[in-house]
């Protein structure tokens, strides 16, 4: 039992160490400290991140499951390259369970959760005001999940919690383009109106338009290779 419990608690440390890790890359993928295409070099990694190859080859392999780094054969790992089609995929999901969420929430949403919901827009505003794209993100991911679990949808969350890297990765490329700030917050806004007046179907129509209106813009930019400009300006 003692040689169980040693080898349980080192494991627990070698988990802990690799999650920091991967946290510290999506954030670096997200902040363009490594911008799409950029090789991912395991010996400097593992410099800059203070880890093992091991721990390095674990992450960058679980960052490859969740979209955000390709391994190429004879060139190794790059940042992954938005493409249209998968953007467009991952808008249409959205659509589809972002919509549903919202006119579920409209159903069975309390005061309480109005106020919760609405604080989480006003911080939105702010931290867009900011430039705090790290927080816009953070603070987008708040508004949608009490808005899914709000309304019951919880094995829907599970979904988009599996695409939140891309969602993300996504994000950080249209929060970065002009004028996205005030437009995003009175999207939000229409979507709280009308969850605040229990109308499901407004909620429904106000959630299906953010997502199509954003997907407008990241098909525009991705069309005409901005991600790396509006990546940089961002970081």
């Amino acid at each position: 039992m003692q040689d169980t419990s040693a080898s349980l608690k080192v494991e627990r440390r070698t988990v802990t160490l690799r999650e920091l890790a991967l946290e510290k890359m999506r954030s670096a993928i997200f902040d363009a400290r490594f911008l799409p295409g950029d090789r991912l070099v395991e010996r400097a990694l593992c410099e800059e991140l203070g880890v093992s190859r091991t721990v390095v080859r674990e992450v960058l392999r679980h960052l490859e499951t969740e979209g955000l780094v390709d391994i190429l054969p004879n060139q190794g790992p790059i940042v992954a390259v938005l493409d249209l089609s998968t953007a467009a995929e991952i808008y249409e999901i959205r659509g589809l369970l972002e919509s549903e969420a919202a006119a579920a929430c409209a159903h069975y949403a309390d005061a309480a959760t109005i106020a919760e919901l609405s604080a989480r827009v006003g911080e939105i505003q702010q931290a867009f005001h900011a430039q705090d794209h790290r927080a816009v993100r953070a603070l987008t991911t708040a508004f949608y999940e009490r808005m899914f679990v709000a309304g019951h949808k919880l094995v829907a969350w599970e979904i988009v919690q599996s695409l939140t890297a891309r969602i993300n990765r996504l994000r950080a490329l249209t929060i970065a383009s002009d004028d996205r700030g005030d437009q995003a917050v009175q999207e939000m806004h229409q979507i709280l109106a009308a969850i605040r007046t229990a109308d499901i179907e407004a909620a429904r129509g106000a959630a299906i338009a953010h997502v199509r209106r954003v997907a407008e813009i990241a098909e525009k930019l991705l069309a005409g290779g901005q991600e790396q400009v509006l990546l940089r300006r961002a970081s």
